[in-house]
This record gives C-alpha cells, sequence and structure tokens, in this order.
C-alpha cells in the first residue's frame, strides 16, 4: 500500500504526534471556515509553498503506510535474531565449554580471541552489504534480493545451532562450525541489511513540499524530508525493540545452553522470513536499473580524468567537444550521484563512531564479568542500549522535535550527527570511570577475576562493584545512535540516487566495517590495566571528531532542501538515465 499522494495516511498511528493535518482540494477549493481573506491569496492546499511560506509556516510529517510497517516489522525480527545471537558470542568464544556448569563457555580463547572473532563478526556484517547492494540495483530489485538473502542467513543460523549443542562441543566441532556460521550469516545480514533501510522509505512515495491546513485552521507545510526522519525513528525504534531478545537470550545461554538461545534466534527469524514472503503485494517495489552502478563508477572516471564534476553530463561533452555523443545517462543522473559523492564524503567520519559504539557488545560485556552480577547475566547488560532509544526516541519526535518546529528551529542531519559524536564520546569517559572504579575494589583490583575471585563451588566472581552502575553508559550510547546512527540511515537515502539507494547505503554500511577494522587494531590494548586508557583515548578521538565534522560540514546544513528537491520530479519508479526507447530514436 503506497502513501497518500495528496493527503495523510490515517490508517495507522505514527511514533510521533504532530498535529494532525488534512489536505484540501488542489484548485478551485471552498473558503475554509476561519480563514481570514488575507489567507485566500496563500497558496491552496496540496500545492507546494512559496518561499515565503516554505520559511515562515511550520513543517510537519505525514504518517507511514501500512507497507512501510510491514517492512519495520521483517527489520524487527531480523535484528531479534542478530543481537540476540551476537550479543552472546563473547562469552562463547571468550570462555570455555564446562559441561553446563557455571559460568556457561563453549570456545575457550580468552578475552582477546574473543574479542577478536566478535569485532571480525562485525567487520564482515558491513562489508557484505556492498554485495547485496550490486545484487539489488543491478540484478534483481531490493525485494527480490532480500528474500534470496534471507535464505542464506536461515542456512547460517542452522549451523550455528547444529554445531552449538553439548555433543557437537565435546566433539570439537564447535570452532568450526562458529567460523562457517558467522561467515554465512554475515552474508545474509550484509545482503539485507543494504536493502531494508532503503526499502521502507521506498514505500512513501511524495517528494515535494505541500501546503495544507489542520483541523484547528493553521497552515503548515507537508515535509517529506520529516517523514523520511520519521520513518528511520521508527525504523531504529522497531531494530531496537528487536534487540530486546537480549532480555531472554543470556539466561537460555545461562540455564539452557547456547543451543537454545541461537534455536530461538532461528525460530524468529523464520517469522521475519514468512512476513516479507507473505507481504508480497503491499509493497511498493522498484525494478533494478540494469547496469546503474557500472555507469556510476564510468561516470566517475570521467569527472577524474577531466577534473571537472559536470564532466560526465552530455550537455558538457557537447559543449566542450568532449567526444561522448551516447552516454547512457542524462544530466540528471550526474546532478544526483554528485549529491551521493556528498553523502559519501560525509560518511568518512563514521569509522570512529563505529568504534566506540561496538564496545558495547564486546569490551562492556567483558567489563560487566569483572563486576559484582548479583544473578545477572554479564550480557544481559547490553539491554540498557536498546532501552535508552526506545524510550528517547517517542520522546524526541512527539515532544523535543516538534517544539523545535513550532519555534521555527530547523535540527538539521550534520547538526544531529555532531552531537551524536561528543554524546558517545560521553559514554567512553563514563567507561573509563567505571573501569577505574574496577581497579580500585577487591578482591582482585588491576587484575580482575584473579584466583581471589574464585568460590567454594568453582564459580568466579567480579571485584566489590555493582554491576548497575554500568548502565549509563549503555545509555549514551544509546541516546548518541538516535542523533549519529538513526541520520546516517537518513542522509544516505535522500542524498542517493533513486536508482542507487541501496549501493549508497552500503557506503554507508561499509564505514562500520571500517570501524570495526580500526577495532581490530585496539584488540592488543584489550587488557587490563590498559583497557581503560583504551575508553580514555576513545572518549577523546569521538569529541574531537563530533567537533571537526560539525566545522567541516555545517555548510550542507542550508543545502538540505536544494539537495533533496533534485529527485522532487521523479516518477513513482525512478529511471534517471536516458531510456532504452530514447537511445533508440536517437540512434
Amino acid at each position: 500500500m503506497a502513501a497518500v499522494e495528496h493527503g495523510i495516511e490515517a490508517t495507522l498511528p505514527a511514533l510521533a504526534t504532530d498535529t494532525p493535518v488534512t489536505t484540501g482540494p488542489v484548485a478551485g477549493q471552498d473558503k475554509v471556515v476561519g480563514q481570514s481573506e488575507k489567507a485566500l491569496t496563500d497558496t491552496p492546499d496540496g500545492e507546494e509553498p512559496n518561499d515565503h511560506e516554505n520559511k515562515t509556516l511550520r513543517h510537519v510529517a505525514e504518517n507511514l503506510p501500512l507497507s512501510a510497517w510491514l517492512v519495520a516489522i521483517v527489520e524487527l525480527c531480523e535484528r531479534f535474531t542478530y543481537y540476540g545471537m551476537s550479543g552472546l558470542f563473547q562469552n562463547y568464544v571468550q570462555r570455555p565449554y564446562n559441561g553446563g556448569a557455571q559460568p556457561p563457555g563453549a570456545l575457550g580463547m580468552g578475552h582477546q580471541g574473543a574479542t577478536g572473532l566478535v569485532t571480525f563478526f562485525q567487520f564482515w556484517c558491513y562489508v557484505t552489504p556492498i554485495i547485496g547492494a550490486i545484487i539489488a540495483d543491478q540484478y534483481l530489485g531490493k525485494y527480490k534480493t532480500i528474500v534470496l538473502f534471507c535464505g542464506v542467513y536461515l542456512v547460517g543460523l542452522l549451523i550455528l545451532v547444529c554445531t552449538s549443542i553439548p555433543t557437537a562441543l565435546e566433539h570439537g566441532a564447535g570452532l568450526g562450525g562458529f567460523i562457517v556460521a558467522i561467515l554465512i550469516i554475515g552474508l545474509g545480514t550484509g545482503g539485507i541489511k543494504s536493502n531494508v533501510a532503503p526499502l521502507i522509505a521506498d514505500q512513501y512515495k511524495r517528494k515535494k513540499m505541500a501546503v495544507s491546513t489542520t483541523k484547528k485552521g493553521e497552515k503548515v507545510i507537508i515535509d517529506p524530508a520529516l517523514t523520511i526522519q520519521r520513518i528511520y525513528m521508527i525504523f531504529y525504534g522497531c531494530i531496537n525493540i528487536g534487540s530486546l531478545s537480549l532480555l531472554a537470550t543470556p539466561y537460555m545461554e545461562k540455564y539452557t545452553g547456547f543451543w537454545s538461545a541461537y534455536l530461538l534466534c532461528l525460530c524468529m527469524f523464520a517469522v521475519g522470513t514468512a512476513v516479507i514472503v507473505l507481504g508480497r503485494k503491499y509493497y511498493v517495489v522498484r525494478p533494478p536499473q540494469g547496469s546503474v552502478i557500472t555507469d556510476a563508477f564510468k561516470a566517475l572516471w570521467i569527472m577524474v580524468v577531466n577534473r571537472n564534476m559536470d564532466a560526465p553530463k552530455p550537455t558538457w561533452q557537447a559543449a566542450n567537444g568532449g567526444g561522448r555523443t551516447n552516454l547512457p545517462w542524462d544530466d540528471h543522473f550526474v546532478d544526483e550521484l554528485k549529491r551521493a559523492l556528498v553523502a559519501c564524503r560525509v560518511f568518512a567520519f563514521y569509522p570512529i563512531y563505529w568504534v566506540v559504539y561496538g564496545q558495547f557488545s564486546s569490551n562492556f560485556v567483558s567489563q560487566a564479568a569483572q563486576m559484582q552480577g548479583h544473578g545477572i547475566p554479564n550480557d544481559l547488560m547490553q539491554n540498557f542500549d536498546p532501552i535508552s532509544i526506545i524510550v528517547f526516541i517517542p520522546v524526541l519526535e512527539s515532544l523535543v522535535y516538534p517544539v523545535l518546529r513550532r519555534m521555527r528551529i530547523r535540527f538539521r542531519p550534520i547538526s544531529r550527527i555532531s552531537l551524536g559524536f561528543v554524546v558517545a564520546s560521553l559514554a567512553m569517559m563514563y567507561a573509563a570511570i567505571v573501569q577505574h572504579l574496577i581497579y580500585s575494589a577487591g578482591p582482585c583490583y588491576e587484575q580482575p577475576l584473579c584466583d581471589a575471585s574464585i568460590g567454594s563451588d568453582g564459580s568466579t566472581s567480579g571485584n566489590n562493584v555493582h554491576i548497575a552502575i554500568q548502565t549509563p553508559a549503555y545509555f549514551f550510547i544509546g541516546i548518541s545512535e538516535i542523533f549519529a546512527s538513526v541520520s546516517g540511515l537518513e542522509y544516505a537515502y535522500t542524498k542517493a540516487p533513486p536508482s542507487m539507494k541501496s549501493f549508497v547505503q552500503s557506503m554507508y554500511l561499509l564505514t562500520n566495517a571500517f570501524g570495526s577494522a580500526l577495532a581490530e587494531a585496539l584488540t592488543p590494548a584489550a587488557f587490563d590495566p590498559a583497557i581503560m586508557w583504551m575508553f580514555v583515548g576513545l572518549a577523546i578521538a569521538s569529541f574531537v571528531t563530533g567537533i571537526l565534522f560539525y566545522i567541516i560540514y555545517h555548510p550542507l546544513n542550508a543545502q538540505e532542501d536544494a539537495m533533496n528537491a533534485l529527485d522532487a520530479d521523479d516518477p513513482d519508479v525512478p529511471v534517471p538515465r536516458i531510456s532504452d526507447e530514447k537511445k533508440k530514436e536517437e540512434n
């Protein structure tokens, strides 16, 4: 079901609650009750606002169509699986198999070995989106590519479940099965990630701003950019509702075994796969655009050779005697490609952020094990990250952002991303403080989990610091995600050419892989007591990066509307390149 073109979709509630608006007739409308005579000279409802209205009227977002909610449910199931499974990997790899005794383990590769493998898995998951993007944009389209990689994902999960059962671990199948499983799962999740984020935004079809009147008689502007922002806020909220699987899987790991937790993840992902397949008729599905990615790289090469961003344009070639008269794209395609390059330039700073973000599923888990758990599994603490996101997204979307809009303050993506970096630095600084507290407490001080921490029953306990003290670090990470990660998804979609949405999304996700590579390089520092200073270094790096990011890119805030308007005239299924029929006529 597509979004209503000239009205507000009201069949499902949106997460945010801007004042609902109603759109009147485009032309020749009757006088609206309560409007002054001056209002009759204003732009009619449903039409594009003029410059004065754009600057003075309040901008609002529309609600989501049904198909967008279905895509969000699919992502919820996939993230339930991903986080419920990968959140256990640190313990699974770090601790040895002990026949079901506490604390549970499987592969026994130690802290550094576990951090290295978990970081590699994160790296692999964010390299593979490039494969999924190319397949989607050039060959199958987003929908069919998602279905294909769902099948790949299921195979990897099945291998993980089978090789984590006690019998398999006792016969040495654990490590080999784990490596094969994470390679296949990483391929599956990568193919899905680069396509599901743009697919949900594809469900919203309005491209241009439109004037509308609220039920209270207020003139407002329906802003597609704000609706895309809302879509990704809700999308990210669903991601984090799914990641609450970590409320269940650590206890299944503790009392039943890793295999049961992985089996739950397999079953949940099967539900998500069923939703994507059975909901096919509701989705807005855009077909692949053939050799669009190849054409993009050809255009980039022409830019480099001629040292001119406009050189690939057919009009430039004709005016400057370039000799390329039969190019398979038009000027608009080159303008869109230039806009995509702006987005990729902005993404260059993200690897620093992802190094910080990745700590919550690796070194934060190990840090929690160094404290007194009081019956709380150390990998359960990760849930405070999604909980903080689930709490603060409605606050921001229904309270903070509407207030800023009423005050005519435009909180643009560049500003939000910069703030995300700064908040992430607070998470690292707090983690360093917690680590200092751990080193200051007995019985092991700077060598947590030493022999003095082993109880009479053979179990180990951390230093005398309560595990709950770690909670604010996860809250800071979660709040930073709302600003940095959500805005990154939004920027990747709105600045990508319509035919390259998945590919530009994969470029954004690739920055996460670079972040994982940097984190892998920091693995040698993941030991006591050096890890405290690693946290301090990451805090400084994230803060400085956020400030530099704003200084360098804040002029792009002023260009936001102009860049978003580039594809405003595109049809429902955009084809920015010259059609085959037109090329035949020209030849």
